[in-house]
C-alpha cells in the first residue's frame, strides 16, 4: 500500500480528502461582491454566522458526490426537526457529479436549507468543520450524507442534551444498531474499535456514526487536523466535557458507492491514534477557569 502523508501523520489513497492547500468555501449563491475588497472565506461576519440570527440547532451534512441522495435525506432531515427553530446546512465537499446542482434547486423547497460549496475535495473533517463555522446555533447535529444515517433519530440525541444535568454534555454520539455494511467493512471497524479503545481509553464502541450532537463552542476548541471527526470522542474527554450515547438505526446505502476504502482506512485510522494519544499525554487537564 503506498502511504503518502495525512492525518495527524500519514495519508492513504482512497481516503474522502485530497492534499492541504487554501482554505476556502463559498455559501452557494453567494455574490463576490457581497464580500466587499475581504477574501472569500468564513472568517466575515455574514459568511460565519450572525449571532443576531440565532437558532435553536444547526444540521450539518458533509457531502461529496452523492447527487442521488442529497434530495430525500434533506427532506427527511426537514420532517424530523419540522417542530425546531433551526438551519439544515449541507457543504459540497468537491463533488464532481450534480450534487450542487441539486441542493440549489432544493432550497426554493426547503426555506431552512443553506449550501455552502468547497471549491475542491478537501476532505469530510473539514466539511463538517466549515460547516459548524457557519452555524447560527450553539447546538450542531450532523450525519452522513449517504442516508445511512436515519434523521428520525435526531430528536433522540437532542432530547439527552435538554435533559437534567446536561450542563458538563459536549457531545452525545450515535451508535449504530444492525449496522448494515459489508462482512468486511465491519471487520476492519471492529479491529481499528478495538486497537483506538486500548490506546486511547474512550471506551467508544462506535466512533465512526456519523450521526452526533454536540456543542459548537466545544467543537471549535478541538485541536484540528484531518480525520478529527473519528476521534472526537477521545477529545472531548480530553477537555473534561461528558459524552453520552444513543443507539440509533443503521440502514443500506441506496444510490452511489463509498468514499472510503477498507483496509487503508483501517491502517490510515491507527496512524491517527498514536497521534491523539500523543494529543492526550501533552494536555494538562481541562481549566476551571473564571474572572475575579
Amino acid at each position: 500500500m503506498r502511504l503518502t502523508g495525512t492525518g495527524l501523520f500519514l495519508s492513504a489513497r482512497g481516503l474522502y480528502k485530497a492534499p492541504a492547500a487554501r482554505d476556502w468555501a463559498i455559501p452557494q449563491g453567494l455574490r463576490t461582491r457581497d464580500l466587499g475588497n475581504a477574501p472569500a472565506n468564513l472568517m466575515y461576519d455574514g459568511i460565519e454566522r450572525n449571532i443576531r440570527m440565532a437558532l435553536a440547532l444547526s444540521i450539518v451534512v458533509p457531502v461529496k458526490d452523492e447527487g442521488e441522495n442529497v434530495a430525500p435525506l434533506a427532506h427527511e432531515i426537514a420532517s424530523a426537526v419540522a417542530g425546531e427553530a433551526a438551519e439544515i446546512i449541507f457543504v459540497d465537499d468537491g463533488s464532481t457529479d450534480d450534487t450542487a446542482a441539486v441542493l440549489k434547486k432544493l432550497k426554493s423547497e426547503i426555506p431552512a436549507l443553506r449550501v455552502i460549496q468547497h471549491g475542491r475535495n478537501i476532505g469530510q473533517s473539514r466539511a463538517i468543520r466549515t460547516g459548524v463555522r457557519a452555524a447560527r446555533s450553539e447546538i450542531i447535529v450532523t450525519l452522513d450524507g449517504d442516508g445511512q444515517n436515519d434523521p428520525a433519530d435526531i430528536p433522540k440525541l437532542l432530547a439527552v442534551f435538554r435533559g437534567a444535568g446536561a450542563e458538563r454534555i459536549g457531545l452525545v454520539s450515535g451508535v449504530r444498531m444492525n449496522r448494515q455494511d459489508t462482512a468486511k467493512k465491519k471487520l476492519a471497524s471492529g479491529l481499528a474499535n478495538r486497537f483506538r479503545r486500548w490506546m486511547l481509553h474512550d471506551h467508544a464502541t462506535d466512533t465512526g456514526c456519523g450521526l452526533k450532537a454536540f456543542r459548537r463552542e466545544a467543537f471549535l476548541a478541538l485541536p484540528y487536523f484531518d480525520h478529527l471527526h473519528r476521534f472526537l470522542i477521545a477529545l472531548m474527554l480530553r477537555e473534561g466535557y461528558d459524552v453520552r450515547y444513543v443507539e440509533v438505526g443503521h440502514r443500506p446505502r441506496l444510490h452511489g458507492r463509498s468514499k472510503y476504502g477498507v483496509w487503508d482506512r483501517l491502517v490510515v485510522g491507527i496512524s491517527d491514534i498514536f497521534g491523539v494519544r500523543w494529543l492526550q499525554k501533552r494536555f494538562r487537564g481541562a481549566a476551571d477557569s473564571r474572572e475575579i
